[in-house]
């Protein structure tokens, strides 16, 4: 009898203890331009934990927060530098300097084929914000938590290290330890996370770096390949169509991905929840907001809608009678 008790205490406490992190995918991205000023105000607004920046280099070293390397998708650069493009057709931020980036301004991205938000037409001219540096965003942020006390933390993604180590000759985890230890941002809450393993192990084991990494991931894994994952990482960022299957019956089970990096100790955070467009496996918001919350009990998920995120969470929160 008292082993039995001893079994439901446990099993309360980690019901309790369960609070997963709102992560806004690119600021507020499903209201307002990516990466700008008012998607990251509208998302600290919202009730995000973490807010995620991108990172590219620009010519002269500076970090700029931008999902691509190139610029057309989201900026007037065409209009502004015609003429600067390369042979490929696109213009890279690894060609411009800082004072020539600020001359750019942003709207909403016109690339098909892209996972992110497109809605053309909410910003008929351009939304006309300016390009964020990393610095520019952590200091807004930084702003933001002390008005309002909060700890909203920063998430950053570092895009294509090995075309910036080869433009440059530079380590993008290097560079970006050496600007988070200037800012002096609260590491309690900052994550980094990229696609290329190679960067992270790097920023383990030559650079020491203390902070969570995060290993992205946009295909299937063994549990073998998690488990090499956990000697480096601590936590990966799969996609959501990684995580589950519709079966022949309706239902929806779990591809056992969330199960391995558990087993691993690694934390979940997978990418991206959308208000209009859902995983294969789910049939409406709500479904997957349920079945991440309820039943994979992932750590955290990056939305393009941080107010529903937080419901969802808070729902998660009132079922299970905290």
């Amino acid at each position: 009898m008292h082993t039995l008790f001893f079994l439901i205490a446990i099993q309360l406490i980690e019901i309790e203890s369960y609070q997963p992190i709102v992560i806004a995918h690119r600021g507020a991205s499903g209201y307002a331009v990516e990466h700008t000023e008012a998607s990251k105000a509208m998302a600290h607004a919202q009730g995000a934990d973490c807010i995620e920046q991108d990172v590219v280099l620009s010519k002269d070293g500076q970090f700029v927060v931008s999902h691509d390397i190139t610029m057309e998708e989201t900026t007037d650069v065409e209009l502004r530098f015609k003429d600067r493009a390369r042979k490929d057709g696109h213009y890279y931020f690894a060609d411009f300097a800082w004072n020539e980036i600020q001359q750019l301004a942003m709207h909403e991205r016109t690339r098909k084929g892209s996972d992110a938000p497109s809605m053309p037409g909410r910003f008929p001219g351009g939304a006309g914000q300016r390009v964020l540096r990393l610095v520019d965003e952590i200091k807004l942020i930084e702003g933001w938590n002390e008005t309002t006390g909060r700890t909203t933390g920063i998430y950053i993604e570092l895009k294509s290290p090995a075309f910036h180590k080869k433009e440059f000759n530079r380590s993008m985890g290097e560079e970006l330890l050496k600007v988070l230890a200037d800012v002096k941002f609260d590491s309690r809450k900052c994550f980094i996370q990229c696609f290329e393993p190679d960067e992270l192990i790097d920023l383990k084991e030559r650079l020491h770096c203390s902070l969570p990494l995060i290993q992205l991931l946009g295909k299937s894994v063994s549990p073998q390949e998690i488990a090499e994952i956990a000697k480096y990482a601590q936590g990966i960022g799969p996609s959501l169509e990684l995580l589950a299957r519709r079966t022949a019956s309706d239902k929806i089970e779990s591809t056992g991905v969330v199960e391995s990096a558990k087993k691993a100790g690694l934390m979940v955070h997978p990418y991206t929840i959308r208000k209009h467009s859902q995983p294969k496996w789910s049939e409406s918001l709500d479904e997957t907001h349920r079945f991440l919350l309820d039943s994979l009990r992932v750590d955290g998920f990056f939305t393009d809608y941080p107010d529903l995120g937080r419901s969802a969470v808070t729902e998660l929160s009132g079922r299970n009678g905290s």
